[in-house]
C-alpha cells in the first residue's frame, strides 16, 4: 500500500508540474509535493562528504537522499554522474547543489526527473552565459586568490584561502579535516558553460550565505531574483551546508511539502 501510495504521490507531481509552463514562477508549493527522491550536488573542492550533515535529517524524514561524488573534471562529466544517478531513481526527484554544483543541476536538470532544483550558495548561470564574465560584474570574493594550479592543469584552494574563505565559519580542526579531502578541479570547468537552464522551467529555491567569500552574495541574490527562487538567507561562510545544516534541511524539506 505505502508503494502504491507513492506512485500515485509520483503521478500527482508529474500532472500538476506538466501542466503549465510558468509552473515555475506560480506553483513552487506543490510541484515537489510528496516527492520522495532527494539527489544531492556537492561543489568544487569538496566531495559528497560535504552533505553529511544534511543527509541524516532528510532520512530522518523518510526521504531516499542520493549524494552524488562529481569527478570534477569538466562540466560535462559531472551532468553525466548526475544523469547517471538520475537515471537509478524510481519517480520524480527533486535535484539539490551546492556551489559549482549550481551549474551542474541547472544542465542536469532538465532531466524529465527532475521536478525542482535547490541551490545552496550556488552559481546559477543562464544557458550559454559566460558565468567568469558575470563574477566580474561584481567585487571579486577573497578566496579566489587562493587557488592554485598544478602543473598537469588541476587546481585547489590554498589551506589558508580554504579555512579562512571558503569555511570561515567553521572550528579550524573541522576545517581543516575538510581541506584534507579537498578535490582538485579540472582547467576545463573555468571555461564550461552551461547549455540549459533548468531553472527557467522548474521550480527553484535559493539559500543566501550571507558571510560568502567565495562567491558574492551580492551574486547570490542577483541570481536568485533572476530565477524568481524561493530565497532565504543565512548568516553563514560558503559551506552552510556544513556549519548551518538544519537550515539547509528545513528549505529542502519545504521544497518536497514535508513539515520541519
Amino acid at each position: 500500500m505505502k508503494l502504491k501510495a507513492r506512485a500515485v504521490a509520483a503521478m500527482t507531481c508529474i500532472a500538476l508540474f506538466t501542466a503549465s509552463p510558468a509552473f515555475a514562477q506560480t506553483g513552487q508549493a506543490s510541484a515537489c509535493a510528496s516527492v520522495r527522491n532527494v539527489v544531492l550536488v556537492h561543489g568544487l573542492f569538496a566531495d559528497g562528504s560535504s552533505w553529511m550533515k544534511v543527509i541524516p535529517l532528510l532520512q530522518a524524514k523518510g526521504l531516499h537522499v542520493t549524494a552524488v561524488q562529481n569527478p570534477t573534471t569538466s562540466l560535462d562529466a559531472d551532468v553525466a554522474a548526475v544523469k547517471r544517478v538520475l537515471a537509478q531513481q524510481d519517480g520524480p526527484t527533486l535535484l539539490v547543489a551546492h556551489s559549482y554544483g549550481g551549474m551542474v543541476i541547472s544542465q542536469a536538470g532538465d532531466d524529465p526527473k527532475v521536478c525542482g532544483l535547490v541551490y545552496v550558495a550556488a552559481r546559477a548561470p543562464d544557458a550559454g552565459e559566460d558565468y567568469t564574465a558575470l563574477t566580474k560584474t561584481f567585487p571579486a570574493a577573497p578566496a579566489s586568490a587562493g587557488l592554485q594550479w598544478s602543473v598537469d592543469g588541476y587546481g585547489s584552494l590554498s589551506e589558508q584561502a580554504f579555512i579562512d574563505d571558503f569555511a570561515g565559519d567553521l572550528p579550524k580542526p573541522e576545517a581543516k579535516a575538510y581541506f584534507a579531502v579537498q578535490q582538485p578541479m579540472g582547467r576545463a570547468i573555468t571555461s564550461a558553460r552551461t547549455t540549459v537552464a533548468a531553472w527557467r522551467d522548474k521550480p527553484t529555491w535559493y539559500v543566501v550565505s550571507t558571510e560568502d567569500r567565495t562567491i558574492n552574495s551580492d551574486l547570490e541574490r542577483f541570481m536568485a531574483r533572476r530565477m524568481h527562487a524561493h530565497t532565504v538567507e543565512i548568516k553563514a561562510s560558503h559551506i552552510v551546508l556544513i556549519s548551518h545544516p538544519k537550515e539547509v534541511a528545513d528549505l529542502i524539506l519545504d521544497a518536497v511539502g514535508e513539515k520541519n
